[in-house]
């Protein structure tokens, strides 16, 4: 999206125009909502072919492959991540699988992120090796363990930074040069950072996925995922991914996602400005036994947080020094924080995570690996999602509840 002089527009700009028009029929100052599934095709055989080439992407022909609502979503957000192009999918986890079946073939090797979102785990430790995958998983946070599962037959890193749940950090420059020194490509995941914090691809990622679900969209009523990155390889993530798997997007959902967009850059610096407030109050809290939260200087891998990214985004993670059983009541005293799964919404979200079920979800991890994050998760941990509530009142709501079970 080219300004007056030929440069790029500012990011909140792009944020709210990329991608959009006045519509041709009405002069309605936004693109309306496409709900068809199909669309009249032309009779000339050139055109036809033109419609049925993937190098014409503002021509329809059925919406599993691609529509106008979800093109619209999938130009604003290639402008916003700084890439070629863009896919759209019908959710986060309809995005890594699009994107993961088409790199691998049977008998090539990736090496991911050990503990990460748990689909992506069960996609890693389950479904790949089912066809002939052979996956290392690793703490990529940590280089040398990156470099140490390379094989002859690797072709893919994958990576989610912001780490789920546990928010670890990887360096994403460090793994791309990893990747690129032995022809693999690398994949991150970068729904954790809300995208306006953390731009993979100017640090050498080669695709970037996002749960467009999360802070994308920000208000929890739609589902979506995101690939970004370079038009060839998209152009076969599409094709296989999409069209022969069928993760496409729902226009309805691609519209409340353009939406949410609007206010992205708003609503990032309140979460940012928000979670930082609340680590450091429950820092200082003594019923608190440990926080992890990117911006402290006491998370592990501070220094490359504060290197990569811009801000450190909405979440964190913590524990109390509590009976297992006792966390439970301490939900039970939350007025304004939800109990629930999923982030990024507009309002604060928590869950406990026992690290006994932890463990079984994720499927792949072997004992000297559940002896480590033992250590660093106790009983169990606490993901917030700190919302863009006045912050004086999230930390009140804590507080209340940290009195009741103390």
């Amino acid at each position: 999206m080219k300004n007056e002089t030929g440069g790029q527009w500012q990011f909140e700009t792009r944020c709210i125009h990329a991608g959009e028009s006045t519509d041709t029929d009405t002069r309605a100052i936004r693109r309306p909502i496409h709900m068809a599934n199909a669309y009249e095709l032309p009779t000339d055989i050139d055109q036809l072919l033109a419609v049925f080439s993937w190098d014409n992407l503002d021509k329809f022909q059925y919406t599993r492959e691609h529509s106008p609502t979800p093109r619209s979503l999938e130009e604003r957000l290639a402008s916003l991540e700084g890439s070629e192009d863009c896919i759209v999918t019908a959710s986060g986890m309809g995005a890594i699988s699009a994107a993961l079946f088409t790199l691998l073939n049977a008998g090539d090797h990736i090496v991911a992120t050990e503990v990460c979102y748990t689909g992506t785990q069960g996609l890693l430790g389950v479904h790949l090796p089912r066809f002939g995958v052979d996956v290392s998983l690793v703490d990529t946070s940590v280089i040398a363990e990156v470099e140490a599962a390379i094989t002859p037959r690797t072709k893919v890193i994958y990576v989610e930074t912001p780490g789920n749940p546990l928010v670890s950090i990887s360096d994403i420059r460090a793994v791309a040069a990893v990747a690129h020194k032995v022809g693999a490509l690398l994949v991150v995941d970068s729904t954790w950072s809300g995208l306006v914090t953390q731009k993979p691809l100017e640090l050498g990622a080669d695709l970037v996925i996002h749960s467009a679900t999360k802070y994308l969209n920000g208000h929890g009523d739609a589902l979506g995922g995101a690939v970004m990155g370079g038009k060839k390889l998209l152009g076969k993530i599409r094709e296989y991914g999409i069209v022969h798997l069928g993760a496409c997007a729902s226009p309805f959902n691609a519209w409340l996602i353009m939406r949410g967009l609007v206010t992205l850059p708003l609503r990032m610096r309140q979460h940012g400005e928000n979670a930082m407030r609340v680590a450091q109050f429950l820092e200082s809290h003594e019923l608190v036994s440990s926080v992890r939260y990117p911006g402290l200087k006491s998370h592990p891998q501070y220094e490359v947080a504060t290197r990569q990214m811009t801000g450190h985004s909405g979440m964190l993670n913590f524990s109390l020094k509590l009976e297992l059983l006792q966390n439970f009541e301490f939900i039970k005293h939350l007025k304004l924080i939800k109990h629930a799964v999923s982030l990024g919404h507009d309002q604060s979200l928590l869950i406990f995570i026992p690290t006994v079920f932890f463990f079984d979800d994720m499927v792949v991890l072997d004992d000297r690996q559940k002896q480590k994050y033992e250590k660093i998760m106790g009983e169990g941990v606490y993901r917030l999602s700190v919302g863009i509530e006045d912050v004086n009142d999230i930390i009140r709501d804590l507080t209340q509840a940290f009195a009741a079970v103390s």
